[in-house]
C-alpha cells in the first residue's frame, strides 16, 4: 500500500535525484547485492543515510526500494551517487554452474545418512 506523499510525488523525487531521470550505471538490476563501505556522515541526503544503514549486510537493490517505499528507478539513481563516491559496493549473486553443483550420488549418501541418524 503506497503512502500519499511518499512515492507519488513528483516533486519530491525530482529533489532526491537532483532532477536526474536515469542513472548513470548499469551496475544496478533488482537483484544486485548491494554493501555499505563507510557509515553516514553528517550533512549526508536523508535517503543515503537510510541505505547506508540498511546495506551493513548485502541487501538487493529490490528490498531497498521496498524498505525506502521508492520506485526502483529513484533507488537505483541513489545507489549511483554512493557507489561513485565509494561508500558501497555492488555485486550480482553469483549463478551455479551444472559443473560447479556437488555430485548427485554424493548427495544422496548424504541424505541416507542422515535420516539414519
Amino acid at each position: 500500500m503506497s503512502r500519499p506523499g511518499r512515492d507519488d510525488d513528483p516533486d519530491r523525487l525530482y529533489t532526491l535525484t537532483g532532477g536526474r531521470s536515469r542513472s548513470d550505471s548499469a551496475a544496478f538490476d533488482l537483484v544486485t547485492l548491494v554493501v555499505a563501505e563507510s557509515d553516514p556522515t553528517p550533512g549526508m541526503q536523508s535517503e543515503h543515510t537510510a541505505i547506508l544503514r540498511m546495506c551493513r549486510y548485502p541487501t538487493a537493490v529490490v528490498e531497498i526500494a521496498a524498505d525506502l517505499n521508492l520506485p526502483v528507478s529513484i533507488v537505483k539513481i541513489l545507489l549511483c551517487d554512493l557507489l561513485d563516491t565509494g561508500k558501497v559496493t555492488a555485486r550480482h549473486p553469483r549463478t551455479v554452474t551444472a559443473a560447479q553443483l556437488p555430485d548427485p550420488d554424493l548427495l544422496e549418501q548424504v541424505l541416507v545418512g542422515l535420516r539414519n541418524l
